[in-house]
C-alpha cells in the first residue's frame, strides 16, 4: 500500500472516531436532561410552592432532590436539602437561575426530610418516604 493509502485510511479512521466522540457527548447531555437534571430513578414526588417546585426521586436506596424555578432567567436564590432519617441533611444553596441541585443521599429504608426555595417562597415536606 502507498503512502497515499495510508493517509486516506488514517484520515478516515479519525474522523470516524471524531463523529463518534460527538455522538457520545450529545446522548450524554440528552441522557441527564431527561433524569431531573442529574437525578437516578423515576420521581417518587413533586412539591411545588408558589415559586417553584421540588421533584424528588429515589432509587436503589438513594434520594435525590431538585428545586426548579417557576420562572425560570434571572438570578435568584435557590435551595434544595435532603435529609435521611439520623444523618445530616445534604444541602445545594446559591444564586441560580433555573434550578438548584441535585442532592443525593443514600437513605437506604429510612424516611428523609426535604426542603426546597426559590426566592421567597419554599416547600418543608416533613418525614416521607418511609
Amino acid at each position: 500500500m502507498d503512502s497515499g493509502g495510508i493517509r486516506r485510511r488514517l484520515a478516515l479512521g479519525a474522523a470516524v472516531l471524531a463523529a463518534s466522540g460527538m455522538l457520545a457527548l450529545v446522548t450524554s447531555g440528552t441522557a441527564q436532561a431527561g433524569t431531573g437534571g442529574g437525578c437516578a430513578g423515576p420521581e417518587v414526588r413533586a412539591l411545588p410552592f408558589s415559586t417553584g417546585v421540588t421533584h424528588v426521586y429515589k432509587s436503589d436506596g438513594y434520594v435525590c432532590a431538585v428545586t426548579v424555578a417557576r420562572n425560570p432567567g434571572s438570578a435568584q436564590t435557590m435551595s434544595v436539602s435532603v435529609q435521611a432519617r439520623g444523618s445530616r441533611p445534604v444541602v445545594d444553596t446559591g444564586t441560580y437561575r433555573h434550578h438548584a441541585g441535585p442532592v443525593t443521599v443514600h437513605a437506604g429504608h429510612r424516611c428523609v426530610w426535604v426542603k426546597g426555595a426559590v426566592g421567597g417562597g419554599s416547600v418543608s415536606k416533613g418525614w416521607i418516604l418511609c
